[in-house]
Formats: C-alpha cells, structure tokens, sequence
C-alpha cells in the first residue's frame, strides 16, 4: 500500500477557507488522503462563523490553531490548494498546485447563511478533487 498523499490548504490567515477545506477533505477522504492546512499571515484563532458552520455538520475544530504555512510544507505536499488567487507563498511548491477563488468570511457572523453557503461551495470543490485523487 502507497503512502496518501498529502494536501494542503493555503489562505491569508488560515481561520476560515483553507480551515474549511481541510475539515471537509478530512470528513470525505478520513485516513486515505492528509488534509492540512496554513495561511500566508495566520489569525490567532479559527473564525467563529467558520467553527459553527463545520459543527453544523458534526465536524470538530476545537483543537484547530492557525499556523503559517512554511517551506517545508510546500516541498512536501503532494497537492497545495491556494484558496484565494495570488497568495505570496514562502518557496516554491513542489507538487501539483490547484488555484480556487472563495470570498473571505474574515467579517462574517455565526449567524450568516454565507458562511454556509461558502461552506458548502468549498465542500462540492473538495469532494470533486477528493475523488479524483482517490481514483
């Protein structure tokens, strides 16, 4: 049996669309793929609106810390997906390189349906890229 492949989210402060991405891909691919995640400038805590969207769905992000994203990671990530066009990255990626464009919740309230339909945009991108890595 081969290693899974790791994949990595990147936004700026990795508290809301990279957080998301990772969860899900975690909940679709569990053990089969890595689901990580980091931001180019990280946010102290996870957004709250992001939390309760994922917790909606019965995913934990209590142990979730936003962490910035470094070479190493972007050396050894067999796919990096840079959750907002443009991102300024700290080295060069090594594998392949998947680019989508989500608004930032950075302003969003618990309450927003936006949070869940940014929620639920990522999820249909993440289950779509999910299948084709485990094909």
């Amino acid at each position: 049996m081969t290693d899974p492949q790791t994949v990595l989210f990147i936004c700026t402060h990795n508290a809301g669309r990279s957080q998301l991405g990772a969860h899900l891909l975690a909940r679709h691919a569990g053990d089969r793929l890595i689901a990580d995640s980091a931001g180019v400038h990280p946010a102290a805590a996870i957004n709250p609106a992001v939390a309760a969207s994922l917790d909606e769905l019965g995913i934990d992000t209590s142990a979730a810390v936003p962490r910035a994203v470094t070479p190493d990671d972007l050396a050894s990530a067999d796919v990096v997906v840079l959750m907002k066009p443009g991102l300024e990255l700290p080295g060069p990626v090594s594998g392949e390189v998947v680019q989508w464009e989500f608004p930032d919740p950075a302003d969003w309230s618990v309450d927003s349906d936006a949070v869940r339909e940014l929620r639920d945009a990522v999820d249909q991108n993440v289950h779509a890229l999910a299948a084709r890595l485990l094909e």
